[in-house]
Parts: structure tokens; C-alpha cells; sequence
């Protein structure tokens, strides 16, 4: 299978965006989270999204986003088994890396999924990450959930998109714990608040830097900003 035929099937199991990157594009991944410390004959990784209800950043509960985060999380790792799954019946060696999960790297006292979905998915050209260090993409903003799977078929690559994000800095402005004061996200801060100092439950209680951003919609989502948002037109 080719790249065309390789997107146009994931396309089909329901995926909104999709793009394809060579392994040379990871050099600077940290150690233990290179695409072929997970798999060590990987050729190609395969970034794929979904839409982000917009609908949920209007709500005056965190609930509607936070179910629509675990669906979406659910949904996609099953594209991505069934993906898999298709591959190898047609030959080709391809896994999937989950799409919300974690672990904590030692070395830089991070936790990180074993691939960054986000980091694929710009080396995949489906858009650029943001100072508030979201992917950014033309068509939806930053209204996306992301999943990775790796594959030793080597395909063809897709171009890099140009930087969308313009540093306004209003994300760094609008972060309640000063979680974007420096270049790298303070990570612990972020999560602390948003999952837990404010109501101490399952929600996800604050997502600011992704609501003010003016590429928080895209193309295809700008009908839903609000009136006195930052939006911009982008596109």
C-alpha cells in the first residue's frame, strides 16, 4: 500500500485528518520515546485526528469535555487497533501507541506517552504546536485529539506545515498557575490545577490557554467562536 491508500483507509475508519512522516524526522526525540525504541524497525510514523467537539468550550461545566476527551480516546485507539489489524492482513507490520496515556521519564522528570502524539503529528505535517503548546491545525485549530501508530513500511512523507501560532502570548497571560512562563510548559502545575487543586474530581477543570488562543477554531470550526473572542480567520 501506498501513502494515498494508507490514509484514504484511516480516513475511512473515521479519522478527520491524516499524515504520514519518515523516521528521520525524530532526531531530536528524547531517549527511550524514539519511534524505533518502540518499535526498532519502524519507517514511517502515521499521525491521525479527530475533531474536538467545539460546542464544549461554551459550557459552563467541565463535563461535556471531558466525556468528549475519554470517548474520543476510546474511539481512536480502537481505530487504531482495527488499522492494525487491516495492515497485517495485507502484509505490513504497524502498531498503535494509545492515545491518552503516560508514563514518567527519569531523565527529564516528564511523563510522556512512549510517542508525542503532538510532536508526530506536526513531523507528519497536520499542523504546528503553539506557545501554548498545542497542535495547531488549519482546518480545526487546536479542536483536535490525536493518536500515533508506527509502521516498518516506509511511505511517503507529507511537507511540514508553516508555524501558525504568532507568540500573542495570551495563553501564557490567561494561565491561572504561570504554567507557560517559561518556553517548556510546567507540566506539574498544569496538570495539578487542571485535574485536581481546583474541584478534585474526574473533570478536566481548566483548558484557558486553549479557549483564548485566535487559533483555537480553524476553517472549518470558525462558525462556533463567540462574540468577543480572540478569534482570527486564519485561512
Amino acid at each position: 500500500m501506498n501513502s494515498t491508500e494508507i490514509k484514504e483507509h484511516l480516513y475511512g475508519l473515521g479519522a478527520d485528518l491524516c499524515g504520514i512522516s519518515s523516521i528521520d524526522r525524530f532526531d531530536a526525540a528524547p531517549k527511550g520515546y524514539h519511534p524505533c525504541d518502540v518499535l526498532p524497525g519502524c519507517r514511517s510514523v502515521i499521525a491521525f485526528a479527530i475533531r474536538f467537539v467545539s460546542g464544549t468550550l461554551a459550557c459552563n461545566t467541565a463535563v461535556p469535555y471531558t466525556v468528549v476527551r475519554n470517548i474520543l480516546s476510546d474511539k481512536m485507539d480502537k481505530m487504531a487497533v482495527q488499522f492494525c489489524i487491516d495492515m497485517e492482513e495485507k502484509g505490513i507490520l504497524a502498531v498503535p501507541t494509545r492515545t491518552n496515556s503516560s508514563e514518567y521519564d527519569e531523565n527529564t522528570g516528564r511523563n510522556r506517552n512512549i510517542i508525542s502524539a503532538k510532536h508526530a503529528a506536526e513531523a507528519a505535517g497536520l499542523g504546528t504546536i503553539g506557545r501554548n503548546s498545542l497542535l495547531i491545525t488549519p482546518e480545526y485549530g487546536s479542536l483536535v485529539w490525536l493518536s500515533v501508530i508506527l509502521t516498518e513500511a516506509e511511505l511517503e512523507q507529507d511537507p511540514l506545515k508553516p508555524r501558525i501560532c504568532n507568540d500573542c502570548n495570551l495563553c501564557v497571560d490567561v494561565c491561572p498557575v504561570n504554567a507557560l512562563a517559561s518556553i517548556e510548559m510546567d507540566q506539574t502545575a498544569c496538570w495539578d490545577y487542571a485535574f485536581g487543586e481546583v474541584k478534585r474530581d474526574w473533570r478536566i477543570n481548566c483548558h484557558k490557554c486553549r479557549d483564548i488562543c485566535p487559533f483555537v477554531f480553524g476553517s472549518r470550526n470558525k462558525q462556533f467562536a463567540r462574540p468577543g473572542t480572540f478569534y482570527q480567520d486564519f485561512v
